[in-house]
């Protein structure tokens, strides 16, 4: 693991800062996600640039680097010709690029823990059509356990400080989710996307927060991936319902259309905002889709005073 302390006594103690988006990073140094791997392209093609997208928030201030692996599933890789084995090492890949990041963080002088999460992202990424903003895929939870757990375990067997069970838009999938992590040996946290205080899917997020209430691999319960203006009200109803730290890491605000693949509307993303999301009760945050190094620099600065 990177750090000698473990996250968990960390959000114990007090505020941790997330990343942000990895894949805005990666586009603002010229390389090309339209593949529908996205960032999980560049594991195989130039993983040198996703050390240096990784250094590059460390360097901002963020204390934990979410790895490449969100749209790295087996399916998705075998849609590219690239087989079990291969896919393996990719998976492993993305957590050893993240400590190499913070390897060279360390080395320029930053002399905080660092932490490494894997990301997990839902079914619906690995489908690339958008569906992982509405959930509801036609798949029973046993279905949705069985497609994430292989993955799961070749990432936690990399040894991560901890899982980023991220972006998940339905309390079925995180029910999946929750079962799959058990007995893996690293903790996790589970994140919803949401819009107002539902889940993607439509469902109460006092429902959705409650399935992780008593779930002992869960270290942080919380909401990502969602428009800024949602997350003081889910920060709230997950302290409410679990009592548990809460994650939050909203996007910039603006609009994602999957049938363009393109982003629009207007930036709302205001890192002074992170007091009060701190002060609601969120021990761990920083941004999604569009918030970049400056942005996570700046709620770096607001959280550390």
């Amino acid at each position: 693991m990177t750090s000698t302390d473990s996250l968990a006594a960390a959000l114990a103690a007090g505020t941790v800062v997330l990343d942000g988006g990895l894949a805005n990073q990666l586009e603002s140094a010229g390389h090309d996600l339209s593949d529908e791997l996205w960032s999980a392209r560049l594991l195989a093609d130039r993983p040198e640039a996703i050390v240096e997208a990784h250094l590059a928030y460390y360097e901002a201030g963020a204390d934990v680097a979410i790895t490449s692996s969100y749209q790295a599933t087996f399916e998705g890789f075998a849609k590219r010709g690239i087989g079990q084995d291969r896919a393996v090492e990719l998976l492993t890949l993305s957590v050893e690029l993240g400590r190499e990041a913070a390897r060279r963080a360390r080395a320029g002088g930053i002399g905080r823990p660092l932490w490494v999460a894997a990301s997990a992202g839902p079914y619906g990424a690995m489908l690339a059509d958008g569906s992982e903003y509405r959930g509801r895929y036609g798949l029973g939870i046993d279905e949705l356990e069985r497609f994430h757990r292989p993955r799961l375990e070749v990432l936690a067997a990399a040894r991560p400080d901890v899982l980023a069970l991220e972006t998940v838009p339905d309390a079925d999938e995180a029910a999946a989710l929750l079962r799959a992590v058990r007995g893996l040996g690293v903790p996790a946290w589970l994140s919803y996307s949401v819009a107002g205080d539902r889940t993607r899917a439509g469902q109460p997020l006092e429902e959705a927060f409650a399935l992780a209430a008593e779930a002992d691999e869960i270290i942080a319960v919380g909401v990502n991936c969602c428009a800024p203006e949602d997350v003081t009200g889910a920060v709230e109803t997950a302290v409410r319902v679990t009592g548990r730290p809460v994650v939050v890491y909203p996007n910039s605000g603006e609009s994602w259309d999957a049938a363009a693949r393109a982003w629009d509307g207007r930036v709302s993303f205001a890192p002074d905002e992170v007091t009060g999301w701190r002060e609601s009760g969120a021990r761990l945050i920083g941004g999604c889709c569009r918030v970049g190094p400056e942005a996570v620099a700046g709620i770096a600065r607001a959280l550390r005073g």
